[in-house]
């Protein structure tokens, strides 16, 4: 297959900067111990995560063509990816992830803010969401020529789920957009008043 000059650079650039960005990923919630990935496409990540830092991942794409046919990982750690529309994930129950993560796949999804929602439902509280996608007006809007989100957008949409502590910023030579949340924890005002 001969490609063009323009999807040979769009290739080198996404997968020059993949591994960098699943080591920070996997920093960023390397505490926590369940986490989904909503558009895991090959479920690159996922299987870093498992590998990397022991965690229980799932992965949740709208189409399994690119699903791995083998699910373990170097260790025999199997992992899991499912065909599943992310906004409505019933196979999880409310506050059973710890952090849940979205890589290249914001930008893709059909009803963003449903699966904001529904992201804040199974994420325990003072779990976390990070996104990352590529900003609107980079590099990768030329070459690929998809609609991506501003900074500020994906801001007031993960607000508008009810995350807390959003923030928003550009890295990778502002080629990237790193979004991150929280969900809010309540605390009982008789444990407080005990401690």
């Amino acid at each position: 297959m001969n490609r063009s000059p323009r999807t040979k650079v769009a290739d080198d650039f996404y997968e020059t900067i993949k591994p960098r960005l699943h080591k920070r990923i996997g920093q960023e919630v390397r505490l926590a111990r369940r986490v989904l990935d909503l558009g895991c496409g090959s479920c690159d990540l996922v299987k870093h995560l498992v590998n990397s830092y022991g965690q229980e991942v799932t992965g949740v794409d709208i189409s399994s063509d690119s699903f791995p046919s083998r699910r373990h990982t170097r260790d025999g750690s199997r992992f899991h990816c499912l065909k599943r529309n992310a906004a409505s994930m019933s196979f999880a129950e409310d506050a059973s992830a710890d952090a849940v993560v979205t890589m290249w796949a914001l930008h893709e999804m059909e009803k963003p803010r449903a699966i904001l929602q529904e992201a804040m439902r199974v994420l325990r509280p003072g779990g976390e969401i990070v996104i990352i996608d590529f900003p609107k007006d980079s590099l990768a809007q030329r070459l690929w020529n998809e609609n991506y989100y501003r900074p500020d957008e994906v801001k007031a949409m993960l607000q508008e789920a009810g995350f807390e502590q959003v923030q928003v910023r550009l890295i990778e030579q502002g080629q990237v957009m790193w979004a991150r949340g929280w969900k809010h924890v309540r605390l009982d005002r008789q444990a407080a008043k005990r401690t």
